[in-house]
């Protein structure tokens, strides 16, 4: 399961799309609006009169919090001053915590008067799912966490018998809505792949409707096929956005939409561009393991990228994979002419087919040849699973034929093993 941050926006019509199949009394303003550097205001506006007469509520979207804390959350107020706000924010670089960034997006919507503000999110374990819920919602429900009431799903639960009342606080005049707006709430999160989902806070209306104001959202990316009907909406196609401040490469950007079109999982963060020691390493745990095994043994400040394949991609997707780390490692030759270091590894596979993904690997490693060999790449391979010794000598003859020196090694051979062989690569100076 991979977590992935969305949009605000995104989360609320999500939410306001769904809620209302399992808590019909749901209705959703549906009043939003995005406004970037590129938006022409004016226009925007025409195209959405309600904000020419009503307060609105101006924020980022993206993906950052404690908005208000940071003088950055605009309440109750004209389309003037939300225009002013826009003018003066938009493009600016500010500093989140530790984190830099340009406010790139805001995100606009109706002011919604109210008195009382809850808070909800529901959280997902080992166990199964967690329904937190205070009557103090807002910006401090932090520092008032021991106000919040903590209810353990578990898996397999069907939440329309479950018994939520008894375990929650007494909700009084509004039990009537808050029961079957979290009921509705968690059904969403299920149905939906949600894997994290935060509303804090939220009203009710002199006339009983649930207001979402604030939305924090994360959805397991790996049921997109699942959900082309849902997550597909051609006004609000859901996406999944870089953290603030962080700024991804073409090559990442370009992994990243791979991942998106498959329920494999493909991964990659340029480190070091040129870095000596890149990795191509099945799964997320041997990811972890590879990386602390560079890094322990002195090469961290020469480590390219991390990333992992896993889930069994197709052999035309680790192709390609493989092609963008070959054309990563050898777009920068060393200066000194030393040689650079790539390690194919990863532990004993369950269900991912070695024979397949080495066959992607390899052709790429063909159409690579000249660039490996300017570039005095080594590669040293470790691997075991399904298919695992055709897999292996695949490896071993394309070596063989190309002359490009490769290492292969077995499930019999420790792990991070070819790590060391690095080192002592080095220590004899090299390839």
């Amino acid at each position: 399961m991979a977590q992935k941050n969305i949009y605000e926006v995104s989360a609320k019509i999500l939410i306001a799309n769904e809620l209302p199949k399992y808590y019909p009394e749901f209705k959703y303003h549906n009043k939003l609006m995005i406004i970037d550097s590129e938006t022409d205001l004016e226009k925007a506006i025409l195209d959405n009169p309600w904000i020419n007469k009503e307060k609105v509520v101006v924020k980022p979207d993206q993906l950052f919090g404690k908005r208000g804390k940071a003088n950055l959350l605009l309440l109750d107020a004209t389309c003037e001053e939300m225009k002013d706000f826009c003018r003066t924010n938009l493009d600016r670089v500010y500093e989140i915590g530790n984190v830099k960034g340009a406010l790139k997006r805001l995100l606009v919507e109706p002011f919604i008067p109210h008195e009382k503000e809850y808070y909800v999110s529901i959280t997902t374990n080992k166990e199964g799912d967690v329904i937190h819920f205070s009557f103090e919602g807002g910006i401090y429900v932090e520092e008032n966490w021991d106000k919040v009431i903590h209810v353990p799903i578990p898996i397999g639960t069907d939440i329309k018998s479950f018994d939520l009342e008894s375990k929650m606080p007494d909700l009084g005049d509004s039990k009537d809505v808050l029961m079957p707006f979290i009921k509705g709430l968690y059904q969403v999160f299920v149905a939906q792949d949600f894997t994290f989902l935060e509303i804090n806070p939220f009203a009710i209306t002199q006339d009983n409707n649930v207001v979402p104001l604030d939305v924090k959202a994360r959805l397991d990316d790996t049921a997109m096929f699942l959900h082309t009907d849902t997550w597909g909406d051609p006004n609000n196609p859901i996406e999944f956005p870089a953290a603030f401040g962080q700024v991804m490469s073409e090559k990442e950007a370009y992994i990243r939409e791979l991942d998106e079109k498959t329920g494999a999982s493909l991964k990659l963060k340029v480190l070091n561009p040129a870095g000596r020691v890149w990795t191509m390493v099945a799964g997320g745990g041997a990811s972890v393991i590879y990386t602390d095994t560079i890094v322990d043994l002195g090469y961290g400040e020469e480590l390219g990228n991390y990333g992992e394949y896993s889930g069994n991609p197709s052999r035309e997707y680790t192709e390609i994979y493989a092609q963008t780390i070959i054309d990563l490692i050898t777009e920068t030759p060393d200066p000194a002419g030393r040689a650079k270091y790539l390690i194919i590894g990863g532990g004993i596979a369950n269900f991912t087919d070695v024979k397949a993904t080495f066959t992607g690997i390899v052709s790429a490693i063909r159409n690579s040849v000249e660039k490996l060999k300017k570039a005095k790449v080594k590669i040293y391979v470790r691997r075991g699973g399904p298919n695992e010794k055709q897999g292996l000598e695949l490896m071993k003859q394309v070596g063989e034929e190309t002359g490009v020196p490769i290492e292969v090694y077995d499930r019999y051979t420790h792990m991070t093993r070819v790590v060391d062989l690095i080192k002592h690569a080095e220590e004899e100076g090299g390839v």
